[in-house]
């Protein structure tokens, strides 16, 4: 191990066949144990798998302690993380996080002989080069899978995303802070949002209007532009009341959050010229897509002149969570030799 970097100074192949996968976000994290598969080494294989709320426990290492004393019946030395937001030092850097997550706490915790990193949306890039259709709805756009470069987005506590390039042992995900990016309103409506969230001017992120709170605060702001007091108090509420049409607020702000992921989806496809795929991933999303279907996200997606050519070749699908994350860290795991890509949290802590 390079002391200096954190990196491994020489990459190989997985010192156990027994590890850890974890997709922490900042709602819920998904864990799995997992194995190298004994027929492929070059696979992996799910043995055990829960769901569990970060709420429920008071850090990161309480919730692996407590996944590992109901579903794990071995000695595990391994583990991968995968969550939203950087590392930096020993430190997850992300303001939606349940509680502070240091990897050497964490693997001082669980007796770990080695925690390795990577974003959360990146996990899911690598978890998509299989183009596995189960749990995945096409929104707009051909019905083909085109070769070449893929973008995810993940809208849900926060806001993220990460592109994969094709190659060889699954090509290469690139991880962004996209979701940080500076609000865009596109509508006169838009920006009395904008103005209302900055009444005097500043930066406001994407993620404060695309994400599950995000949603429940351009909620809230429609109300107080109107006048009234806000009655929904959950994301999940507000589609459900805009499903229903029984709440002109509710409306509103899925229209609004549809439109501006439109806006955010087309810009990121534009900027890193995608021409294979975009996944729309989460169950947020995933629950809600009648509503994605009859919204002016497609619109706001193509954007217009010369690039709207570009974007309508490119289909656009909404996929699922689920495992997603866990195997995808998984994969990565088992091909951390890549230069430049595995990051680590030393034995000495």
């Amino acid at each position: 191990m390079n002391a200096a970097t954190g990196h491994l100074d020489r990459p190989g192949s997985i010192p156990a066949t027994l590890f850890l996968a974890a997709d922490v976000g900042g709602t819920y994290a998904r864990v799995g144990l997992v194995q190298v598969s004994k027929d492929d080494g070059h696979q992996v294989e799910l043995l055990a798998y829960r769901k569990l709320a970060c709420a429920d426990f008071p850090g990161l290492a309480e919730l692996l302690q407590s996944f590992v004393a109901s579903d794990v019946r071995t000695t595990v030395r391994h583990c991968v993380l995968a969550c939203a937001g950087q590392l930096v030092g020993d430190e997850v850097l992300n303001d939606n996080s349940a509680w502070p997550i240091h990897l050497a706490q964490v693997r001082k915790a669980m007796a770990l002989d080695e925690v390795a990193f990577l974003n959360d949306l990146e996990a899911l890039g690598y978890a998509l080069d299989d183009g596995s259709a189960q749990g995945t709805r096409r929104l707009c756009g051909p019905d083909i899978r085109p070769d070449g470069s893929i973008l995810v987005i993940g809208p849900g506590t926060g806001l993220g995303a990460a592109v994969r390039w094709p190659g060889t042992s699954g090509g290469r995900v690139l991880t962004t802070e996209a979701g940080q990016m500076d609000y865009a309103p596109h509508s006169v409506r838009e920006r009395e949002v904008l103005a209302h969230l900055a009444p005097n001017g500043g930066y406001v992120a994407y993620e404060r209007i695309v994400s599950g709170p995000g949603l429940l605060a351009l909620y809230a702001v429609l109300c107080t532009l109107r006048g009234e007091t806000p009655r929904l108090g959950t994301p999940e509420a507000v589609t459900a009341a805009a499903s229903a049409c029984s709440d002109a607020q509710a409306v509103e702000a899925v229209e609004i959050f549809c439109a501006s992921l439109g806006s955010f989806t087309g810009s990121l496809a534009m900027a890193f010229v995608t021409v294979g795929s975009v996944y729309l991933a989460g169950g947020f999303l995933y629950s809600m897509f009648a509503l994605l279907e009859r919204s002016a996200f497609e619109e706001r997606f193509l954007h217009g002149r010369s690039v709207r050519a570009l974007l309508s070749r490119v289909p656009v699908w909404v996929t699922e969570h689920g495992r997603k994350g866990v195997l995808g860290a998984a994969r990565w795991y088992l091909r951390r030799g890549v230069p430049g890509v595995a990051r680590y949290a030393s034995a000495a802590g």
